[in-house]
């Protein structure tokens, strides 16, 4: 059931009680899409499924919805589903690209913003069992754990779960290979010279493309330090190709005597590779 304004002594139906008790429970009205589609006022407290062969979106705008509401996404089609933030902002700590049978929330935290909170799923990487050893039903220390992680993924991955910081005591300028193996954070501690390409690859001798599957995502931070001249990363790279990220508003200068730190969302859409990557800029004085 959609989101409802009720008045005081109104009687509610049978059907309307039922809807009522499902949207409790998280359900909701249920409406299928077979393209895609941008979510309208009415879609709070409803359930979406999309069905499609091919590739399609979820568009979320502003000014459609109230804190506290929600809308639970399931993409039942064989092509991905990606959310997309139209004139909202739409945060995750998952993907925001739904594989087949991959699914979640979102909750609002304003007419402007939402959180997808993705449900979890088994993939690749997750622990599928563990073998009993001596003692591990009893308390011990021993046992092994199965990890089903792809060889070529498994550095990635590993690096992902550290959140390793790459202290470089060097002043950003030029071309700076940001390489995912050694970190998925870098922070330069001299102060920048000059405006630098950033350029995402996994190593020296392997490609981030290499490493990420369609549907696959990673979240990268690049900490530049400035002095009282200011700059900033104006050229994205990934695996030397240039990239446009798109941003919650234009970034076109860093901020004097500060550290600013830019977050890079990078997820692979598609095998040729094509990329949606969302950066943002924050200020630390």
């Amino acid at each position: 059931m959609a989101k409802q304004t009720f008045t005081t002594g109104q009687v509610l139906t049978a059907a309307q009680m039922t809807s009522l008790q499902q949207t409790a429970m998280n359900g909701g009205a249920a409406s299928a899409k077979t393209t895609s589609y941008t979510l309208v006022a009415a879609d709070a407290g409803t359930a979406i499924s999309m069905t499609n062969a091919g590739a399609t979106t979820i568009t979320v705008n502003t000014g459609l919805f109230a804190s506290g509401d929600t809308v639970t996404i399931v993409n039942l089609g064989a092509g991905t589903c990606t959310i997309t933030a139209g004139t909202a902002t739409v945060s995750t700590s998952g993907s925001l690209v739904l594989a087949q049978n991959q699914g979640g929330i979102l909750y609002f935290t304003s007419a402007s913003a939402a959180l997808f909170l993705q449900f979890a799923t088994p993939a690749s990487g997750d622990i599928e069992g563990v073998t009993a050893g001596t003692g591990l039903s009893g308390g011990g220390t021993s046992g092994t754990v199965t990890l089903s992680i792809a060889s070529a993924q498994s550095d990635l991955v590993i690096k992902g779960f550290e959140e390793d910081v790459n202290v470089v005591a060097s002043a950003a300028t030029g071309t700076i290979n940001f390489d995912v193996a050694t970190a998925s954070v870098w922070y330069y501690t001299s102060n920048a010279t000059a405006n630098h390409t950033l350029n995402f690859r996994y190593d020296g001798s392997n490609t981030l493309s290499s490493k990420l599957a369609v549907g696959d995502a990673i979240t990268l931070v690049w900490l530049n330090t400035n002095g009282a001249t200011a700059y900033y990363p104006n050229v994205i790279q990934i695996d030397g190709s240039a990239v446009t990220p798109k941003v919650p508003a234009a970034i076109s200068a860093g901020n004097a005597s500060a550290i600013d730190a830019y977050v890079f969302t990078i997820i692979k859409t598609a095998a040729t590779p094509t990329y949606t990557v969302l950066e943002t800029q924050t200020k630390f004085a």
